[in-house]
């Protein structure tokens, strides 16, 4: 063993050539073809063949020597990059890949396997019917009440619909339904959880969600749960592993599944890449999840997908511009979609405000961030969520800045941050 030369890592720039090349989902064949386009007509004509350029794609990207300059620029090019900020160090550490962040999150153990001795009735289509129409319920309920008022009920169906699961007998065909279902429960319950805090609850119900979706073999499902993890590790500030599970939603999307499934797959992934302050890869996303819901053109699809609309991305698109500190794209966009918002969905309508509120603060305008700062702060005085008690904080402490300002200061006197 002493002998043995160790493998060294690949230097940063080929890291970085694969990581650019898996963020775009372009396998070694496309990437080939994205360098000879990038080429101008008198140099494609002395490129070598397209198998000949993967073989030295692979070779770049193991890092066994480094592109020449025409290839350094051709790169460049095809990912819309700076050739220095491609080829230099130091490189951030690679991404962690979505098996190995999901490995710390799936359950050890199959919480899903039925029990030895089965107990229950013969379910059929009956109580498939009756579970979707429950769990259909909690999402109509999240739309108005806070995760701590909704987490107590929407745990006690998880878990109803796993023991009947795991108890009953029943068709292979009622067990995939069965398995659907239960996705759903873990789906909005660990939203719920997450708006409720309880963000370790949260990771721990979307895995037993995630390991149903793919024994059910339903893929949109899977991608809908990963999206939601990815969402949730993006708001808690873990934008690496965000990345990673965004991704990998937007693959179990698929490109040929609903519209509005992979229009919010990109809409998360666009989020997770501005939590990590990459712009650019941002708004890429975001034109995706635009192209994916005008292609949907009301191609059916699952029903917990009922609330992704042009608006909501619109929103998404907003929050995004906060986010990178670009307010005059951000707050037409949010005052064109509040004016329109349905009110009753008092959470969102008090999130939203947030984010308005922030994009008024970044473009120098405190007078007009105090008033929808106050609205949003009276609006969610009475909401039990944790995401709004934490945006809550978020615009008092952007205003802490503008004191001399007296709709600020009297605003920071009536909502003072200790409280």
């Amino acid at each position: 063993m002493g002998n043995e030369r160790t493998r060294r890592p690949p230097p940063a720039w080929a890291t970085r050539l694969k990581n650019e090349r898996e963020a775009r989902f372009w396998s070694q064949k496309e990437m080939a073809k994205q360098l000879y386009d990038a080429a101008p007509p008198e140099l494609q004509a002395q490129l070598p063949t397209r198998s000949s350029l993967i073989r030295q794609i692979r070779d770049w990207e193991a890092g066994r020597w480094k592109p020449s300059s025409v290839y350094r620029r051709l790169y460049a090019i095809a990912f819309n990059l700076e050739e220095k900020s491609l080829f230099s160090d130091p490189l951030k550490p690679p991404r962690k890949s979505p098996d190995e962040v999901l490995k710390t999150i799936l359950p050890a153990s199959n919480p899903l396997a039925p029990l030895a001795t089965r107990t229950g009735r013969r379910v059929g289509a009956s109580t498939i019917e009756d579970l979707a129409a429950q769990v259909h319920g909690l999402r109509l309920a999240d739309d108005v009440l806070g995760g701590e008022d909704l987490i107590g009920p929407a745990f006690r169906e998880l878990d109803a619909a796993v023991r009947i699961y795991r108890e009953s007998t029943h068709t292979e065909d009622t067990g995939r339904k069965l398995l659907a279902v239960i996705g759903e429960f873990a789906q909005i319950a660990g939203w719920v959880a997450s708006d409720a805090g309880q963000h370790e609850q949260a990771a721990q119900t979307y895995g037993l969600g995630i390991s149903a979706a793919q024994e059910a073999g339903d893929s949109v499902l899977k991608s809908n749960l990963v999206g939601s993890l990815a969402y949730q590790l993006a708001n808690t500030g873990d934008t690496s592993h965000a990345v990673s599970l965004a991704e990998a939603a937007v693959r179990a999307a698929g490109t040929h599944g609903p519209g509005r499934a992979r229009a919010l797959a990109w809409d998360r992934l666009a989020w997770a890449h501005a939590s990590e302050n990459d712009a650019q890869s941002a708004m890429r996303a975001l034109g995706e999840a635009g192209e994916a819901l005008a292609s949907d053109r009301g191609q059916p699809g699952p029903d917990y997908l009922y609330w992704v609309s042009a608006g909501e991305l619109q929103v998404m698109e907003a929050r995004v511009y906060t986010e990178l500190r670009r307010p005059l794209r951000a707050v037409p966009l949010l005052t064109d979609v509040l004016s329109r918002y349905d009110t009753t969905h008092t959470r969102e309508f008090a999130l939203y405000l947030s984010w308005l509120a922030v994009a008024l603060a970044d473009a120098n305008e405190p007078e007009e961030a105090a008033t929808q700062a106050r609205r949003m702060l009276q609006l969610s005085a009475d909401v039990a969520s944790d995401r709004t008690h934490e945006r809550a904080l978020v615009v008092l402490n952007r205003l802490e800045p503008y004191t001399t300002v007296p709709e600020v200061r009297e605003l920071l006197d009536d909502f003072p941050l200790g409280a």
